[in-house]
């Protein structure tokens, strides 16, 4: 099979193509043909910041080939998306089942990676950060996968207020068409609040302004890879709070509430309530242009890998 590898460090250029053995389900685990990938913002910025070999994890959908010892409530033949966090990027993968679902009659493989881990952390995410029926809601990172459908979820929650943060102003109409009332740029000196919540899918630098533009008692809800470091002291003048969420402690640790939630996002997305967005659907063999689109924040939507 073909899998795309990453051997050393210095970022996406350094991915390269390579024939490999068709993997083996383990305990637990299923082997899927793979029919597309999700590209992660976490891998991209692994592979771009390693010293070391990275393992390519991302979204996978596809059909079940075999099932692992132990399996049971998957078969053969049934289509599925889920999380695979090593050589996801290949004609076949292995994928754990607790982090699996099927993939509904009538959706596509592309819509499935598109939709389930984004929607499922946008959707995490507005929970983590309690947001109360006309409340003010900044939505960093607003044009990624992610970011498109958390700005959906906090129009359809009712938010008073849904202001995007972009990293360009060419992104503008795209997040307006989206929902956002309004649009600020990271540049921008005023981001134009204060807010009572914040869902940052950004990190790093942007932490500091974005805890600056919280309302006294505000909540930033932070669910990114991108780290930094918050003053305790700007919290405290302004009675906020900082919350981190991470999608695969509740898979792991709350599979009921996983369960429901995934349940929804399809009725959601079949009442027209949540639209994906794909920015493009790249060759597997391209998986270097997919990396260098995520990093110079050029993507409005997913990017997709296809086998």
């Amino acid at each position: 099979m073909l899998r795309i590898r990453h051997e050393v460090d210095g970022g996406p250029e350094l991915l390269f193509a390579e024939e490999a053995d068709v993997p083996a389900a383990g305990a637990g685990e299923l082997l899927v043909r793979v029919e597309a990938v999700g590209v992660t913002l976490p891998t991209v910025r692994k592979v771009r910041e390693a010293s070391e070999p990275v393992p390519l994890g991302g979204e996978v959908a596809g059909a079940v080939v075999a099932t692992g010892p132990g399996v049971t409530g998957f078969t053969a033949g049934e289509r599925v998306t889920g999380l695979c966090f090593a050589d996801a990027y290949a004609e076949y993968a292995v994928l754990n089942t607790a982090m699996t679902s099927r993939i509904p009659a009538g959706a596509d493989a592309v819509e499935a990676v598109a939709l389930v881990r984004s929607g499922l952390v946008a959707r995490g995410a507005y929970e983590a950060g309690r947001v109360e029926p006309g409340e003010s809601v900044l939505v960093t990172a607003a044009a990624s996968a992610v970011g498109t459908l958390a700005l959906q979820y906090a129009k359809a929650g009712g938010a008073g207020r849904v202001v995007a943060a972009v990293s360009s102003a060419d992104k503008a109409d795209f997040v307006r068409g989206l929902g956002a009332d309004e649009v600020v740029l990271y540049g921008d000196a005023d981001w134009g609040g204060p807010y009572d919540v914040i869902l940052d899918g950004v990190g790093g630098d942007l932490l500091g302004p974005a805890v600056r533009a919280l309302a006294t008692g505000g909540r930033l809800v932070a669910f990114s890879s991108g780290g930094g470091t918050v003053q305790a002291y700007e919290l405290l003048v302004r009675g906020a709070s900082l919350i981190g969420f991470q999608m695969r402690a509740v898979a792991t640790g709350k599979p009921e509430l996983y369960a429901r939630w995934l349940r929804e996002l399809w009725q959601l997305r079949a009442a027209g309530t949540l639209r994906t967005v794909v920015h493009e659907e790249i060759p597997l063999a391209e998986a270097t242009r997919a990396h260098a689109l995520i990093e110079q924040r050029r993507n409005l939507g997913k990017v997709v890998l296809v086998p």
